[in-house]
């Protein structure tokens, strides 16, 4: 009779402390969702810190953060990296595939028959992002599957209590029924769908053992005794929580210390409420130092919450933000960063506030970076049409490099460097190169005129020379008054046959020769002044054939001639009209000898005249 009260309380204690799921009194219970309730708060905070901001990375690096993020086993983590990165890798994709598909059509290509080519980091991205997808899903699909083998585990565990239960009682029952209990324990999660049933199954088993079978009264007291000791050294490890510096990590152990609690079997009844107080009181005790580091941390939440709503106010103007100069993007830049930088050095802010703050900064801070891309992104499109400009002008000059029509060339090459200026900036990565493609280009060209230049200019001040040599002979002709009409034509088609001289000296040359000329002519005897004139007019209609305006100057000689002619055909009309009115006077006589006199005279220049204008007929 003894024995079944004993057994009856052994059970109470079982049920108590194992039954229906939970190993708590009503105050451990409530315990236990303080415990849950910070263990989850600390998690979200956590988990809702905010991450870096991948916008202003490239193409390459985002690729980068993502292979990292393969060789990493937190899938919450690479599931929020992702959801960042992945628009940013697909937008880049977009503008090279745009990039590339102007350039195509730039070329000559069809937009029909453009295909655009992922590149290295686009492979390398998406096999970083397969390998993540493959290695998560792998991971969920393991944790199903322990899952389902503990299921197995405990089902089986469960037939095990069943089997000794309906079995012989014997002395080493208790102790089979105990290590059965230890390997339940001892057992992973298993599917959430299967809890209760089991948890059912296993106190229905327990209350069973209790009631049917005859426990030796001392092994259960020993048991008990152990349980004891257990649980006290239980809530000794649970007192030491309280001089746990990171509050976190002592919930998390106090976590741990109340499941190793719930599965430590019954103590003696007279000890139940004792340990259970205890333990009570160093729980409470680390929840007191959580509270307390709670209102702490919601004090400096606020503040920090105050912080970021100025720099909300400070970024706000910056998702509308237009310009059409680059230094005023970059400026404006340098300045949103610095705003990006304090956000980030502020702290965390209530979880209910945190995400709205997050979006309102971040629209702000991405329309910016989204306006300045479509800003650069039409420079560039300018910059492109700039860059084929240039090109044809590049094209144009590396024609014309090799020309050595000096003259025409030079006022070409000039008429393309003006051009070059007009033209506006191109890409940066081709500023270099094609620059200096067209620089070299007009330098060659440049160069080339130079050296023939001064060649030409060596051989005009040897033409100087020789072109003075002859009017030394002339001159020495006539201070020796040795010349000769042979002579000076001899001494002209030397003169005219030596090529230019320096332009600065063009003029005084052709002045000294001229004059050399005259004097020469004038310094020949044996002939008349008709003759000499004759011969100034052959040598100056000689100098004219060498002359690059001879056809102006003959032309004007002409004219000149011809109203000299008309001239002299007047006056020789008036005089002998004057001859037939003086023939009536008393002195005719007189009167007409001078008359006629005059009117040969007119005559034979009105014939030197006609003379000339044949000769220069010639020319």
């Amino acid at each position: 009779m003894e024995n079944e009260k004993e057994v009856n309380q052994e059970k109470e204690l079982v049920a108590g402390e194992e039954g229906s799921g939970s190993a708590f009194t009503g105050a451990e219970a409530k315990s236990s969702d303080k415990e849950a309730s910070i263990e989850v708060d600390t998690t979200i905070e956590s988990e809702e810190h905010v991450l870096p901001d991948y916008s202003q990375l490239s193409k390459r690096e985002l690729v980068e953060v993502v292979k990292e993020l393969a060789r990493s086993d937190d899938f919450k983590k690479s599931d929020a990296v992702l959801k960042e990165i992945k628009p940013l890798v697909d937008e880049i994709r977009t503008q090279e595939r745009s990039g590339a598909l102007i350039k195509f059509k730039n070329e000559g290509g069809g937009e029909d028959d453009f295909e655009y080519r992922l590149d290295e980091s686009d492979h390398a991205f998406e096999a970083s992002l397969k390998l993540i997808r493959d290695k998560r899903n792998q991971f969920y699909k393991n944790q199903e599957e322990r899952k389902n083998d503990n299921l197995r585990k405990k089902n089986e565990i469960l037939e095990q209590l069943r089997v000794l239960i309906d079995g012989e009682d014997n002395p080493n029952s208790f102790q089979v029924f105990k290590d059965l209990q230890l390997q339940w324990k001892q057992v992973g999660p298993v599917p959430i769908s299967n809890i209760k049933t089991l948890w059912a199954n296993y106190n229905a088993l327990i209350d069973r053992f209790y009631d049917h079978r005859s426990i030796y009264f001392e092994l259960k007291e020993l048991d008990r005794k152990r349980n004891l000791e257990a649980k006290i050294e239980i809530c000794a490890k649970a007192e030491r929580l309280a001089e746990v510096a990171l509050i976190k990590d002592a919930v998390r152990d106090l976590n741990e210390l109340h499941n190793e609690f719930k599965h430590v079997g019954p103590v003696p009844k007279e000890d139940q409420e004792n340990v259970w107080q205890r333990f009570k009181k160093a729980s409470d005790n680390v929840y007191e130092k959580r509270d307390a580091f709670v209102a702490g941390l919601q004090v400096e939440l606020l503040k920090n919450m105050e912080v970021k709503a100025q720099l909300l106010t400070e970024i706000d103007s910056f998702g509308s933000y237009a310009t059409d100069r680059i230094k005023e993007w970059n400026q404006k830049t340098q300045q949103i960063l610095e705003l990006q930088k304090k956000w980030d050095a502020v702290g965390a802010v209530p979880r209910a506030k945190a995400k709205d703050l997050n979006k309102k900064f971040w629209s702000s801070f991405k329309a910016f970076f989204h306006n300045k891309g479509i800003f650069f992104k039409k420079l560039d499109e300018e910059r492109s049409i700039n860059l084929k400009a240039k090109q044809d002008l590049v094209k144009r000059a590396l024609e014309l490099k090799v020309s050595e029509d000096w003259s025409k060339t030079s006022q070409e090459m000039i008429e393309l460097q003006k051009k070059w200026k007009e033209v506006g900036p191109v890409p940066e990565k081709q500023r270099e190169k094609i620059y200096k493609e067209f620089k070299e280009a007009c330098d060659f060209f440049f160069e080339q005129r130079r050296g023939t230049q001064e060649k030409a200019d060596l051989e005009q001040d040897e033409n100087l020379k020789k072109k003075e040599s002859v009017i030394d002979l002339m001159m020495q002709a006539v201070r020796g008054g040795t010349g000769t009409r042979e002579a000076l034509q001899e001494l002209q088609a030397q003169f005219n046959s030596i090529g230019f001289v320096p332009k600065n000296a063009m003029a005084s040359m052709r002045s000294r020769f001229n004059d050399a000329v005259s004097k020469y002519i004038a310094s020949i005897g044996g002939i008349n002044t008709e003759e000499k004139e004759r011969m100034s007019l052959e040598s100056e209609l000689s100098s004219l054939r060498n002359d690059p305006q001879a056809e102006r100057k003959i032309y004007q000689k002409e004219q000149t001639l011809r109203k000299q002619i008309m001239k002299a055909e007047n006056d020789l009309a008036v005089l002998r009209n004057n001859l037939e009115f003086f023939g009536r006077s008393k002195n005719a006589e007189k009167l007409k000898e001078e008359f006629n006199g005059k009117i040969e005279e007119a005559n034979g220049h009105l014939t030197e005249l006609k003379k000339q204008l044949k000769l220069l007929k010639t020319v």
